[in-house]
């Protein structure tokens, strides 16, 4: 019972929710008018919610579970990669922009998988953080896109990917920086 009181526990229930609005914005974004996007941004705005909610429900409560532990960035990354991927052919993101984000996730998993065999957890820095941030503030804005209230959410999302992606590079170096050692051991 004990198992399963950890597996079904509030946090762990919004990391899967999370992966469950995955597909909803995947479908809504095959639709190319207007209404769809600002749908999309709104499941998309539900889906940064239940991360920060659960992060801070398993924290307070504690609930840490392995299983969070193990699927709440995966949960993250899907639903990133998913939707930068669907804004490519709605000409919303240059595909070379998504290649960036998604190589800097692929090598910092990497790296951090490296160094977890060899016994250091290396948590996420204050710039991988900022990284974050500016990177779903920018999809939610690539999702409404168009222009409202005098604001070019398109322009702004791009700036703020931009934005992203440097912070992404200086994160990255700085991951690899703390792991250097270890993979200079061999």
């Amino acid at each position: 019972m004990k198992n399963k009181k950890q597996i079904y526990n509030i946090p762990n229930i919004l990391t899967f929710s999370r992966i469950l609005i995955i597909p909803v914005i995947f479908f809504l974004l095959f639709f190319k008018e207007e209404i769809y996007g600002i749908y999309a941004a709104v499941f998309f705005f539900l889906a940064i919610l239940t991360d920060f909610i659960d992060g801070y429900i398993a924290r307070k409560k504690k609930l840490v579970t392995n299983l969070g532990i193990f699927l709440d960035p995966i949960a993250d990354k899907l639903l990133v990669i998913t939707i930068l991927i669907m804004l490519i052919p709605l000409k919303r993101i240059p595909a070379w922009v998504v290649a960036i984000i998604i190589f800097r996730e692929i090598f910092v998993t990497g790296l951090r998988a490296i160094a977890s065999e060899k016994g250091i957890v290396i948590s996420a820095g204050k710039e991988g953080k900022w990284k974050t941030a500016f990177q779903m503030f920018g999809i939610f804005c690539l999702l409404i896109y168009y222009k409202h209230f005098y604001l070019n959410f398109g322009y702004v999302g791009l700036a703020l990917i931009f934005i992203s992606i440097i912070f992404s590079l200086i994160s990255s170096y700085k991951y690899l920086k703390s792991v250097s050692a270890v993979l200079l051991s061999g």
